[in-house]
Formats: structure tokens, C-alpha cells, sequence
């Protein structure tokens, strides 16, 4: 007969080894930003800390939605999402010459930032829905199309080329899981490949210099260059504990 544990089985049974590590790696983050302060929590470790806590809450509680709720919600919170994608466009406040967030008074609200999660349950629902046998043909693939490329295309606009990307991959990688042949995938690298320098002729021109200073620094190491010059420096000064 097993003892009675302290600990509440709910609590027990959560995956301790990957929260330790989330956990981990979120403390060195919070102690950069804690150094970055000149040893002061705010204005940026306290608030992080603050955020973590509130989100890693919010996660541990989604982990005891019942798979099928999920599965019901999937395409609603989708179309949630993309309304306030619409509804940034037409009320959204401009900052930093980006039309980003919607003012809801209380906080400055970015879907984009909610799709990156939504899309995954999206495009894994639609397969889910898919008949058996229909994953190599081409209803397969259109309409799993269409639900990445519409809200990749409304990010795009605001914009924001890095959210952009990160619900781009998030859908590709689950059609990817899904079973497509490996053909189309590897297919459409070779098309970003051709079309990649198409693209670069249409991004803005701080996307454009982002993408020329990652490729040399050093061509402007006292302006857009200088975090990752000093970076550089800074590790290859005092190694990955440094000096002080």
C-alpha cells in the first residue's frame, strides 16, 4: 500500500523535468535583465518575472483541457483571432510605425502574438477532420493553405515580418507532421530559395537593413550593428561567465 504523498496528485503528476528546465532558463534570462538594470528589478526583470508566472499558469491550466474541448475550439478561436487581426487594421493604434495592437484601456492587445498558438490548433484540426486516405491529394493541401496564408498575409500588412514567419512555420511544421510528402516541402524551399531575393526587393527598408547587418555587423558596428559587435566582444572578453 503506497503512502500518502504531501503533494497534490494534480501537481505531482505535471512534467516537472521540462517545467524545471522552462523554469531555468527563464531565471538566466531574468538575471541578463536584472544586470542589464544595473542590478535594479525594475524596469525589466520584475515585470517579465511577473508575466511568466501569470502565462505559465494560464499553460498549466490549458494542460487539463480534455483534448476534445480543444478540438471544438480549435476553429472558433481561429476566426476569434482573425477578427481582431481585421479589427487592427481598421482600429488599431499606430506605434513605432507599425499598426500592431489594439488599446483594450486596461492593455495594448496583439493578436498576432495570440495566432502563433491558435494556427497550430487550427491546421492540426483540419487534418484531424480529413478523411483517411485524402492526406496526399490536393484537398490536402489548399485549404490548409489557406488558413496559414490568410492571417500570414494580415500580419504582413501591419507590419511584422518576424511574427509573420513564426505562424508561417508554426502551420508548415504541423502539415509537415501531418503526412504530406516530403516532395512539396522540399519543393517549396527551392521556391523561397528563387524567390527570396524578389522578396527582400519588396521589405521595408529597416527589414531590409535588418537582414544585411545580421549577414556583417560590422558595416555599421556603432549603429543597427552595435548589440551584436558588442555581443561578440563581450563573450569573447570575458567568456560565457565574464569578468565581474
Amino acid at each position: 500500500m503506497k503512502r500518502p504523498s504531501l503533494i497534490p496528485a494534480p501537481i505531482a503528476e505535471l512534467p516537472w523535468k521540462m517545467l524545471w528546465l522552462v523554469i531555468a532558463i527563464t531565471g538566466f534570462g531574468l538575471l541578463v535583465l536584472y544586470s542589464a538594470a544595473g542590478g535594479s528589478l525594475m524596469p525589466w526583470a520584475l515585470p517579465q518575472a511577473v508575466r511568466f508566472t501569470v502565462f505559465l499558469g494560464l499553460a498549466i491550466a490549458l494542460s487539463y483541457v480534455h483534448p476534445e474541448r480543444m478540438k471544438l475550439l480549435a476553429f472558433p478561436a481561429y476566426v476569434g483571432v482573425l477578427l481582431l487581426l481585421i479589427l487592427v487594421e481598421a482600429l488599431g493604434f499606430v506605434g513605432k510605425g507599425a499598426q500592431r495592437w489594439l488599446n483594450l484601456g486596461f492593455i495594448n492587445l496583439q493578436p498576432s502574438e495570440l495566432m502563433k498558438p491558435v494556427i497550430i490548433l487550427a491546421v492540426a484540426r483540419f487534418y484531424d477532420l480529413l478523411p483517411v486516405g485524402e492526406i496526399r491529394r490536393w484537398s490536402a493541401i489548399w485549404p490548409a493553405a489557406a488558413i496559414i496564408g490568410i492571417p500570414v498575409a494580415l500580419i504582413l500588412i501591419q507590419p511584422d515580418l518576424g511574427t509573420a514567419v513564426m505562424v508561417f512555420a508554426g502551420g508548415i511544421t504541423i502539415m509537415f507532421l501531418a503526412g504530406l510528402p516530403l516532395r512539396l516541402f522540399l519543393g517549396g524551399l527551392g521556391a523561397v530559395a528563387v524567390a527570396g531575393p524578389i522578396a527582400f526587393s519588396f521589405m521595408h527598408e529597416y527589414q531590409r537593413k535588418r537582414v544585411l547587418i545580421f549577414m556583417d555587423p560590422e558595416s555599421d558596428p556603432l549603429g543597427a550593428g552595435y548589440h551584436i559587435a558588442q555581443s561578440k566582444i563581450a563573450i569573447g572578453s570575458g567568456g560565457v561567465f565574464g569578468k565581474g
